[in-house]
Order: structure tokens, then sequence, then C-alpha cells
């Protein structure tokens, strides 16, 4: 049995749904590094600021951001170089995705 694909839990339908001390079990997020680049260079030395902002309520798994991650980071060092630039992924996946299992 496989997973359903994502967009079935794209929107959040209901509150948060978080990890607590009453709901166990749940796997650890997928996202891995959170800076990426040149994490000690000042801010002046970068010309170029992009901030990606959602304007809907929506969910984005941790598998999701990270593979965003990979890719901006494959491309980023293709072609600017590897000192050249600074990610930081500043979303957290709090929120635990409740998938039903496709029968």
């Amino acid at each position: 049995m496989g997973r359903r694909p994502f967009r079935c839990y794209r929107y959040q339908k209901n509150k948060p749904y978080i990890k607590s001390r009453y709901c166990r079990g749940v796997p650890e997020s997928k996202i891995r590094i959170y800076d990426v680049g040149a994490k000690k260079a000042p801010v002046d030395l970068f010309p170029f600021v992009a901030h990606l902002v959602c304007d809907e309520k929506q969910q984005i798994s941790s598998e999701a951001l990270e593979a965003c991650r990979i890719a901006i980071n494959k491309h980023l060092v293709n072609t600017v170089g590897k000192d050249a630039y600074h990610i930081r992924v500043r979303v957290h996946p709090y929120h635990v995705i409740r998938a039903n299992k496709m029968l």
C-alpha cells in the first residue's frame, strides 16, 4: 500500500495537530540543514534578498521543504558558486499530518 498524494492534504481544515506528550510516535522532520551557503557572511555582501510567502493557509510537508532546499542549493552552487549565497529555511514543520493509508 502506498501513500496518498499530498494534494489530498494541501489545505488545513482544522486547528493544528502538533506533537506533544499526548501525541507520541510521530516521525521527526526530514529537514536536516536549515542554513546553507555562506552562513557567516555579513548581510551587506549580498545585493539581492528574496522571501517566499504563501497567501493561503496551506500545509507543506517536511519532505517537500527538504526537496526544495536541495534543488535550490544545487542550482545556486552550479550558477553562482559555493560562497556567493546564503539560504535559510525559516519554517519548522510542527503540524503533524495524519495521512490515511490507501486501500
